[in-house]
């Protein structure tokens, strides 16, 4: 009977996440589509200006100033990766990547997703050196227009195609990451990266406490993010890192990684990624 339980809240949880990420793709399209209807318009200069707005923030005369476009996409768009690393940790411990047998497919499928559109990339852009740096965008593989487009297709896909789908995007987040981390880094500050880590290993010690509140996450997060952003490193990896830490259970028994996912998922998907979209989409052509 627990078992049946346990398969039933499984079933329902993935059919809920489904649901919000594939009305989250089509969102996610319509956002990528205005983006390219202004940025070859008139209003062209106005959607530029908008994105290269300074903003500033500080606290105490120290603080970030960047474009509107660099807080989406450090800013914003860690709240995407805080949210992957959420699934991922889901997965890996109780879902569809908890065993070798259950994470070869999607595993090797992530791979080949990753590598061969590289090649291929490489392959006509071989003589062109300054084109080769971009070898990793086509590496990657967008879970919310991937379910955006199955959703069009209604209740003619199998759910069972769409939880793959979803086991191959998380993995191919997961190399998504590695590759931002090892090829996208410009430069390391030391004492910025150990300072970050101080506080990665303060999150691990109240994960590990098994504590619910989502208040030492939500502050320490903050300051893992800033320190990560110092670092030099990709700001958006703080997210994961966080993520790592967070337990499935408190001490009375209360799901916080699954409740944190819960109310995290909508934001993200109707409003975190449309924005990234519509930012980074407007292409002139």
């Amino acid at each position: 009977m627990v078992v049946q339980n346990a398969v039933q809240t499984t079933g329902k949880y993935l059919r809920d996440f489904l649901k919000a990420e594939s009305a989250g793709g089509i969102v996610l399209m319509v956002a990528a589509f205005l983006a390219l209807v202004v940025a070859n318009s008139s209003l062209s200069d106005w959607y530029l200006n908008m994105l290269a707005t300074p903003v500033v923030f500080t606290v105490g005369g120290t603080g970030i100033e960047k474009s509107a476009l660099l807080w989406i996409n450090d800013g914003l768009m860690a709240l995407f990766f805080f949210l992957v690393g959420l699934e991922v940790k889901r997965e890996v411990l109780t879902g569809q990547l908890s065993s070798w047998r259950q994470a070869s497919l999607p595993l090797f499928a992530a791979i080949g997703g990753m590598v061969l559109p590289a090649l291929v990339f490489l392959s006509i852009n071989w003589g062109e050196a300054e084109n080769l740096s971009g070898w990793a965008i086509p590496a990657a593989t967008d879970i919310a227009f991937a379910l955006g487009i199955l959703a069009l297709l209604g209740s003619r896909v199998p759910v069972a195609l769409k939880a793959l789908l979803l086991a191959i995007a998380v993995i191919d987040d997961i190399g998504a990451i590695a590759i931002i981390a090892l090829f996208y880094t410009p430069g390391v500050e030391t004492d910025m990266l150990l300072a970050a880590a101080v506080v990665f290993v303060a999150l691990l010690l109240i994960g590990r406490a098994r504590i619910g509140s989502r208040i030492p996450y939500v502050i320490l997060g903050v300051i893992l993010w800033y320190l990560v952003l110092k670092s030099g490193v990709h700001a958006t990896l703080a997210g994961v890192a966080l993520a790592m830490t967070v337990p499935l259970f408190d001490r009375k028994g209360e799901k916080v990684l699954e409740h944190m996912e819960h109310g995290l998922h909508p934001w993200v998907a109707f409003l975190v990624v449309p924005i990234f979209a519509f930012a980074n989409a407007g292409v002139g052509l």
